[in-house]
């Protein structure tokens, strides 16, 4: 027969119960929740309303920042937009100093006016060989017989070229250009510091992008069009010539390699003023230019292999010393300094400031 529990081992048992279930991980009774807001809002007395505030702050749990994920965010914050993210651009290829000069970019203006050749001022240039023969008739009427030109003189070139008219994608454009370059005895005083020699071209050119690539180079330009140079001076010391010139513009990276072929209109042979000029000139030339830094180092060289005459030229181009103005060096050898000098040989070197380089 079973006796019933006494009122103390009722007590007792239930006690013991009490400890065993939580810890078999059954929830013997449900946690009392955390006051909200309101309810620390509705009582009334400071000190307790503060301490219920204490209770639910101390009882949000805010997980401390990681350094990893934190790292991680700044990172994608400051890369560079995807490919995908561009439009119609590479952001890991260099821009293209061809397609600058010549305006083929599809957002470049339609009719616009920019630089053609380097727009320089050399404060002085000296010849190795001044070439006084063609100027002896009017060194005469100076009564003088000792006067010659100078080893030192200045010199400068204006060069601007304008679109007169593209396509829509500027892939295709007409221009007009005019270059004029000037030798300056500016410090020859016993001749009144003459203008030794001034030629000007105008030029007129279709120009066309043909966007081929081969081997890693980029063929990027080609020109066709007709070209005048003269020095604009009378008999005996006139000099000019009219040509067919045809331009290859490739380039790969930061080189650019510009090949020009040309072609000379035949003239009467009572007007020609330099008959045997493609002696001296060859039929073309090649001008190869390298920037780098900011720096634009280029290397010019024609020539006629019949002949074994020809000429070449170094020229240094520096960063912007002084707002657009840098820093510029040409060193030349051979044969067509100038149209006056087209069959003359001399070294030259000179030193001064330019506006662009060739490109």
């Amino acid at each position: 027969m079973i006796k019933p529990l006494s009122r103390h081992r009722s007590a007792t048992l239930l006690v013991a119960m009490l400890g065993i279930v939580p810890a078999l991980g059954a929830p013997a009774f449900a946690r009392t929740p955390p006051p909200g807001i309101g309810d620390c809002a509705a009582i009334t007395s400071n000190r307790e309303r503060l301490a219920c505030y204490d209770r639910i702050s101390a009882s949000v749990s805010v997980p401390a920042p990681d350094p990893e994920s934190e790292r991680a965010a700044m990172t994608a914050l400051a890369a560079p937009a995807s490919a995908s993210d561009s439009f119609d651009t590479d952001a890991s290829a260099p821009s293209s100093p061809i397609d600058a000069a010549w305006g083929f970019a599809p957002d470049s203006e339609r009719y616009t006016i920019a630089f053609h050749r380097p727009n320089y001022l050399q404060f002085a240039r000296y010849s190795s060989r001044p070439n006084n023969a063609p100027f002896q008739t009017l060194f005469a009427t100076t009564q003088d017989p000792d006067v010659e030109l100078d080893s030192a003189e200045a010199r400068f070139q204006i060069s601007f070229k304008a679109r007169l008219w593209a396509t829509d994608n500027r892939r295709f454009g007409i221009w007009a250009a005019y270059t004029q370059q000037s030798q300056w005895q500016v410090y020859n005083d016993e001749v009144s510091r003459p203008f030794r020699e001034n030629n000007y071209m105008p030029e007129l050119m279709a120009s066309f992008r043909p966007d081929v690539e081969f081997g890693g180079f980029h063929w990027r330009l080609f020109n066709f069009g007709y070209t005048h140079q003269s020095n604009g001076r009378a008999d005996p010391i006139s000099r000019s010539w009219d040509r067919l010139i045809a331009e290859f513009g490739i380039e790969r990276g930061n080189f650019a390699l510009l090949i020009r072929p040309w072609y000379r209109l035949a003239e009467d042979e009572g007007d020609d003023d330099n008959p045997d000029i493609l002696d001296y000139y060859g039929h073309g030339d090649i001008t190869a230019i390298y920037q780098w830094r900011g720096h634009s180092f280029s290397l010019m060289g024609r020539g006629n292999l019949e002949t074994d005459k020809g000429a070449a030229q170094f020229s240094w181009t520096t960063p912007p010393l002084l707002g657009p103005l840098r820093g510029y060096v040409q060193a030349f050898t051979g044969y067509g300094d100038s149209l006056i000098d087209y069959n003359w040989k001399q070294n030259a070197i000179g030193i001064g400031v330019t506006l662009n380089d060739q490109l």
